[in-house]
């Protein structure tokens, strides 16, 4: 049978593509065939409305390349396309479960298309996909809707953030989390705040407040989704800010490469984008940090969160989450109380049963008690946890581990509440470093040190050390009562003070030195003057007027007698209301610099080097003030078990695996053993650089060599001389591609 020849108009109806690039050059000439094919679409899609299941391969097929032709030029026709949205809309609510996967997908496309066009705005769209996220059964449309709502909302929020949009997702979110607490519908509103918090496209109080809602949802899923948010939403944050400025372009390399190899469109708009990126990189470099707060910090009431939380997920009997999930909350709720200086007392009796080394993941409860304490917690609380805490763990019949994991426990909790400890027990745990367990000697030598400085009346003498007792006797080390804070202020104030006090003392000096050098100088100006000077005769005797009085040794050495006396009569300690005094008078001289001073961007310069040097310092193990360090330790970071667990894996041998993993650590990865010159290769090939024209040459097939060199013996002179010129021209022209002009 002879093939039919299609004739050219109806190649053009024909093929759909050709016909859309003609349409876009010119939507005039070809309205007559974009409204023939309209009129095919609308037919196709009248079949798929009303039973979408029994249409055939063929037809799914023309409906496909019918949707995708008519989004694509849809904004040249508005009139025309008006019910296109609305006709895909309807499409995909009523049959999504049961369209084709390959159609189902171009509709969506073809949304998101119109989205991109400004033909339906961002709301439109994503009150549209997100019920059919939450309600399709589909594993692969699940994911593409999920993958489309977060770019749409990105791109609404790249230029200028789009409050609006945000504020109407944000409380579409919220219903569907509040609306039904035992659903796992939840888990869309928790994962889509979660990402685009880590984007920090959303970074205000209301996605807090939603990931709130899901935390005290019935379901376990979404409980641990606005868990996870809570305890590491910021961290993901921070690794995807590192993430994107380590991705550097190197411009050379890149122009490199395109001045030896053929200049062509698509090389150069490649350029043309990596300068772009580069200049969006320098301009968010530039550009002003932005105050992105913790998700912890932006709570509104931690205190009624942490309480529900604790009630309705830990204190409830009838609950039935897995422990994994408990320890979770757990360490949300220690973190908030922790964090905002909460008060929940009943929190602290909860802690007792689970307190035993018997219990499993008992270093975690461990370390969610010590997160979860702080100064204003009352000590009559905290101390029969530290009591049962000594008796359960710390004993010589205990092992190793577990006394040096309660040692160290007792330590992080005394840490945040000194007040918590009795004498009797201090002492009984400070023995402890003579055990012969290097772990429970370094957890009881740190609960030492701690005490040394926070509250050195409770040691022994032998045991407080020259610093604590020095500053017990001249009253620096001051005991802090319960629920006394500390006065704050500029960190390292104090550093910029008395570096000015100094810079004054070297200017008076050199003022002085100034000044005593021009008196210097104007008298040997003045010249000798006999006038001024009185001589004493040689023959003159005692009792005559000289011009020198000159006073005995005794009048010299009586104002030293009388100090010495006066210190003979002191007894040893120092007077400690006139130090005391002097302390005072300091810390007002300090404070006035604060509070009276308007500091200038070179003083704030200043204070960051004296800042750095000062940390630098405290590196070399200088002496210096670490009592609120210590206490302030760990409030934003938080507690964990490694950190309860430290102390015990002192002095422990590693297991071979141990030491060739840590061998391998920052080692590339390679899957064979490869030579030196392999290793270049292969690491040449991952750059993008080629190989030299020589290597070319020396790896060329014999035989497809032979042919030149037999031609190159047989050459004249004049061709020989013809060919080198030749050569030379052209390697001044840029070789034979002319990469050089």
């Amino acid at each position: 049978m002879v093939k039919r020849k299609v004739a050219a108009l109806e190649k053009v109806e024909a093929d759909l593509v050709n016909l859309q690039y003609k349409i876009r050059r010119d939507p005039k000439s070809y309205t007559q065939e974009f409204h023939d094919q309209w009129l095919t679409y609308d037919a196709q899609r009248q079949i798929f409305l009303s039973s979408p299941a029994t249409a055939s391969a063929d037809d799914t097929k023309k409906f496909h390349d019918l949707v995708d032709f008519v989004a694509h030029v849809a904004d040249l026709y508005p009139k025309t396309t008006a019910p296109y949205a609305d006709h895909l809309k309807e499409l995909l609510n009523r049959h999504h479960a049961v369209l084709d996967k390959e159609l189902r997908e171009k509709v969506v496309g073809s949304l998101v298309l119109l989205r991109r066009k400004e033909v339906i705005d961002s709301t439109s769209l994503l009150t549209t996909l997100f019920p059919i996220l939450i309600s399709t059964p589909s594993k692969t449309l699940r994911n593409l809707l999920y993958t489309k709502i977060i770019s749409d909302l990105r791109e609404s929020n790249s230029k200028t953030t789009n409050h609006k949009l945000n504020r109407t997702i944000q409380t579409v979110l919220h219903n569907l989390v509040t609306s039904d607490r035992t659903s796992t519908k939840g888990m869309w509103a928790t994962r889509i705040t979660r990402e685009l918090w880590r984007r920090q496209i959303w970074t205000d109080a209301k996605p807090c407040d939603v990931m709130k809602e899901a935390c005290l949802s019935d379901n376990e899923k979404v409980v641990i989704g606005g868990i996870k948010f809570f305890l590491g939403g910021d961290k993901e944050r921070e690794e995807l800010q590192d993430d994107s400025s380590d991705e550097e372009i190197d411009i050379k390399k890149i122009k490199h490469q395109t001045g030896i190899n053929k200049k062509t469109k698509k090389r150069a708009k490649a350029v043309e984008k990596a300068l772009e990126k580069v200049k969006r990189q320098e301009k968010k470099k530039n550009a002003p940090h932005p105050l992105n707060f913790s998700a912890l910090h932006l709570l509104n009431d931690p205190q009624g969160f942490a309480e529900q939380l604790f009630q309705k997920h830990l204190q409830n009997t009838k609950n039935k989450f897995s422990l994994e999930s408990k320890l979770q909350i757990l360490q949300l709720v220690t973190r908030l109380v922790g964090l905002h200086k909460l008060t929940i007392i009943s929190l602290y009796s909860w802690f007792a049963r689970y307190l035993t080394p018997k219990q499993a993941n008992v270093t975690s409860f461990l370390a969610s008690l010590a997160q979860g304490t702080h100064n204003l917690v009352p000590p009559d609380a905290i101390e029969p946890l530290i009591v049962k805490i000594a008796n359960e763990f710390v004993s010589e019949a205990s092992a190793s581990e577990v006394a040096a994991a309660g040692i160290n426990s007792i330590r992080e909790i005394a840490m945040r509440q000194p007040l918590c400890m009795n004498e009797t027990l201090l002492q009984d745990l400070v023995m402890y470093q003579k055990s012969k367990d290097k772990g429970v000697v370094m957890a009881a030598k740190g609960l030492q040190s701690l005490y040394r400085e926070v509250y050195p009346e409770l040691l022994q003498k032998k045991f407080r050390g020259k610093d604590a007792t020095m500053g017990l006797r001249s009253g620096e080390t001051k005991q802090l009562r319960f629920g006394e804070e500390e006065t704050g202020g500029i960190e390292g104030i104090e550093l910029l003070e008395q570096y000015k006090e100094e810079q004054k003392q070297k200017k008076r000096a050199e003022r002085a030195e100034g000044e005593e050098g021009d008196k210097d100088v104007d008298s040997d100006d003045e010249g000798f003057n006999s006038d001024d000077w009185e001589v004493d005769s040689d023959d003159s005797d005692d009792s005559s007027t000289g011009w020198i009085n000159v006073e005995s040794d005794s009048e010299d050495d009586e104002p030293a007698k009388k100090r010495q006396k006066k210190d003979e009569d002191e007894d040893e300690a120092p007077e400690l209301v006139d130090e005391e005094a002097a302390a005072a008078a300091e810390a007002n001289r300090i404070s006035k610099l604060a509070t009276t001073t308007i500091l200038t961007p070179a003083d704030l310069a200043k204070l960051q080097e004296l800042r750095r040097e000062a940390n630098i310092d405290k590196a070399l193990g200088k002496p210096s003030k670490k009592k609120m360090e210590l206490i302030a330790r760990h409030i934003d970071e938080g507690v964990t078990a490694d950190d309860i667990e430290l102390p015990a894996q002192l002095g422990k041998k590693s297991t071979k695996e141990e030491r060739v993993a840590r061998a391998k650590e920052g080692k590339p990865e390679r899957e064979e053993h490869k030579s030196t010159q392999a290793i270049r290769k292969s690491k040449k090939e991952a750059e993008g650089k080629s190989t030299t024209n020589k290597e070319k040459a020396r790896k060329k097939n014999f035989l497809m060599t032979v042919g030149k060199a037999r031609a190159k013996n047989k050459r004249s002179l004049v061709e020989t001389r013809k060919t080198l010129r030749a050569h030379i021209a052209r390697s001044k022209s840029g070789g034979r591609r002319r990469n050089g002009m």
